[in-house]
């Protein structure tokens, strides 16, 4: 059955902000003052750090694309809210380690190196939606606060981040208060599809390859238009299936599920199914794209693919580096031994060969165009 023939509603968790500081606190502990990436892994409490992988896990331990029933999804959809939290208190030192603090894929033009471009990405998206100076906006899935910081810094305007992991709001208050933009800067913890903010109260909301953890895109576009000001902009980077996704071709499920999997996404859908949902939540769409599509010479997902032709800049040497097959394999016995002489909590080198995993179901994705992390929609809220 493909996905757009079955229900995506999902049963709202209840928010328990209290339960999840402590388990932050149990968790990460001083973590969050640690520079990031391996130096702040060291520091976790193993009793948490194996519950988060056992809540993480219980989504996908022992299930495979060839025995998945729609039951199996919907329980992932049912618990978003705890699977996308554990799934970044798992993996956030990781992605800083490996991809740094904003967590997204760009394009990429030619002799540009990787931090530019995932700039440029950022810049592009305020462009597209006409950011300005002042302009109260938020940013729906703002991780460590990386994408909001170049926004700030580009547009000007006061950001609000949304986050329901407590690791990363911490750690992206930290980061604005050392670039010295704390003032135009503040995280708000909260799950999206349950939004507290007044109604009509923002300028402009984005959100950057986050709205894909939403157990209903129809849903959180739903709550998006609700707190934005009429005549307001939303604009967004999708993570999709493309339309020549087929559910029911085991391959096409296989390369679906390894990129779920490994990237904390309860309910990933076809690029019919984001126009169709982003409309119905009535919104006036004014311009989409799938920028994968663009013919750029370099593809999105060459730091992960090791194609070093593409290598932009010697600065870039390490951290793509990290990200390639054989970078992933490093990591995956560094972490190994780290587990055994007890340096490292136990469950880290699951994570890291589940997000190792991810990458090559992208990369394949990307290859066979059946899946995109850049479909661009920038919608606005009618004034009337």
């Amino acid at each position: 059955m493909a996905p757009s023939a079955v229900s995506t509603v999902a049963t709202l968790e209840q928010e328990d902000h209290a339960r999840d500081a402590a388990f932050y606190k149990a968790l990460h502990g001083k973590s969050v003052e640690a520079r990031g990436g391996l130096a702040a892994m060291r520091n976790k409490d193993k009793e948490a750090q194996k519950a988060a992988v056992d809540e993480y896990f219980k989504h996908w331990d022992n299930k495979d694309a060839a025995t998945e029933t729609e039951e199996v999804r919907k329980a992932r959809r049912d618990e978003y809210a705890t699977l996308t939290r554990h799934y970044y208190n798992l993996a956030t030192d990781l992605y800083e380690y490996g991809w740094g603090t904003s967590f997204h894929f760009c394009r990429f033009a030619y002799g540009e190196s990787f931090r530019k471009a995932i700039a440029r990405h950022e810049h592009y998206l305020a462009l597209k939606m006409g950011i300005q100076d002042e302009a109260r906006v938020l940013d729906v899935g703002c991780g460590v606060g990386g994408p909001a910081r170049e926004m700030i810094k580009f547009t000007g305007a006061n950001i609000v981040g949304l986050n329901n992991n407590d690791y990363q709001i911490e750690r992206s208050l930290r980061y604005a208060k050392k670039e010295g933009i704390a003032e135009k800067w503040g995280a708000v913890k909260g799950d999206f599809m349950q939004m507290s903010f007044p109604e009509n109260s923002f300028d402009a909301v984005y959100a950057i390859e986050a709205t894909v953890h939403a157990p209903s895109l129809q849903g959180v576009y739903e709550q998006i238009f609700k707190v934005l000001k009429p005549g307001g902009v939303f604009g967004v980077y999708e993570w999709l299936m493309t339309d020549n996704y087929d559910n029911n071709n085991p391959a096409h499920r296989e390369i679906r599920l390894g990129i779920e999997q490994g990237n904390g996404i309860s309910n990933m859908v076809r690029v019919s199914e984001g126009l169709a949902a982003i409309k119905a939540a009535g919104f006036d769409l004014e311009f989409h794209e799938d920028l994968a599509e663009r013919p750029d010479a370099i593809p999105w997902y060459w730091p992960l693919a090791g194609d070093w032709k593409y290598l932009g800049s010697i600065i870039d040497l390490f951290t793509i580096g990290r990200m390639t097959w054989w970078g992933r394999g490093l990591i995956h016995r560094f972490i190994g031994l780290g587990e055994t002489l007890k340096v490292m909590p136990k469950g880290t080198q699951k994570t890291a060969d589940s997000l190792a995993l991810a990458a090559d179901c992208l990369v394949a994705g990307g290859k066979q165009k059946l899946f995109t992390p850049m479909y661009l929609m920038v919608a606005r809220k009618p004034k009337a």
